[in-house]
């Protein structure tokens, strides 16, 4: 077995692992850096009462928590299912590199989970523009802050 399917089914044993422990749904991942896994987690949506609480976050909570840094870069993401909006963004924000899933929104949808439907989400009217010129001051205020981090 070579080791992105070796990721992978770290990967999918994790997910087995929550779906046995009744944690949520059927999703798993690895973060791997430097083809060394750096944390491993699953869908804990249930157990948690969280709804963020998607394999990926909780994985990507992780391997920030035991590098120390909120940036990633140089890390892989393995994932059972394709990311969701959520947390293909958090995937971006965290600067992982690549994501490899075993899953599409079509096969998830199949399941019962509605991924897809964040992926053709239209905001224009659910999320409003408000006190932007107040907001913007406070941006300014921040970015005034010489001992800051961007990010």
């Amino acid at each position: 077995m070579d080791k992105q399917n070796y990721f992978m089914s770290v990967a999918i044993k994790e997910a087995k692992k929550g779906i046995t422990s009744l944690h949520g749904g059927p999703f798993g991942a690895v973060i791997v850096k430097d083809n060394i896994i750096i944390a491993r987690a699953h869908n804990c949506v249930v157990k948690n009462n969280d709804p963020t609480s998607h394999g990926e976050m909780n994985a990507i909570r992780k391997a920030s928590k035991k590098l120390k840094t909120f940036d990633l870069s140089g890390c892989v993401i393995y994932t059972t299912g394709e990311p969701c909006p959520m947390c293909l963004g958090a995937i971006l924000w965290a600067n992982i590199s690549k994501v490899y899933y075993g899953a599409n929104y079509n096969d998830t949808e199949m399941i019962g989970f509605r991924d897809k439907k964040f992926s053709e989400f239209d905001s224009k009217d659910f999320v409003v523009e408000l006190d932007r010129d107040k907001v913007l001051e406070l941006y300014n205020e921040y970015n005034n802050i010489k001992e800051r981090t961007s990010y």
